[in-house]
C-alpha cells in the first residue's frame, strides 16, 4: 500500500485544511494517458470505489486502477524556493 513521507503527510494536512469537510482528502487517480502517470486532486470525500489512506491526519484516497501501481511506492512533498509544492513517487526501501 501506498506510504507517506513526513514531508507529504504534512503537504496534505495543509491542503486539505482548505477543504470546508473533514470527510476531504487528496485523491490520486490514473492520468487518461499511461504515459502522463498520475493526476492528483483536492476532493470532498472518497469515490465509492477509493482506497482509503489515513497517516497522522493526512487522508489520501487512491483510485482503485491506481492501487496497484502505488503498492509499494512512497508519496514524497517538497516546497520549491518559489514557495509551489511538488509531489513525487518513490520505491519504498
Amino acid at each position: 500500500m501506498l506510504t507517506l513521507t513526513e514531508n507529504a503527510t504534512s503537504a496534505v494536512k495543509t491542503l486539505t485544511s482548505q477543504i470546508p469537510t473533514e470527510e476531504g482528502g487528496l485523491r490520486i487517480r490514473g492520468a487518461d494517458q499511461a504515459e502522463a502517470g498520475f493526476e492528483l486532486a483536492l476532493v470532498s470525500s472518497p469515490e465509492p470505489e477509493d482506497a482509503v489512506i489515513e497517516t497522522d491526519g493526512a487522508r489520501v484516497f487512491v483510485e482503485q486502477s491506481a492501487a496497484l501501481p502505488l503498492d509499494d511506492r512512497v508519496l514524497d512533498a517538497q516546497i520549491g524556493d518559489d514557495g509551489s509544492l511538488s509531489f513525487a513517487l518513490g520505491v519504498r526501501a
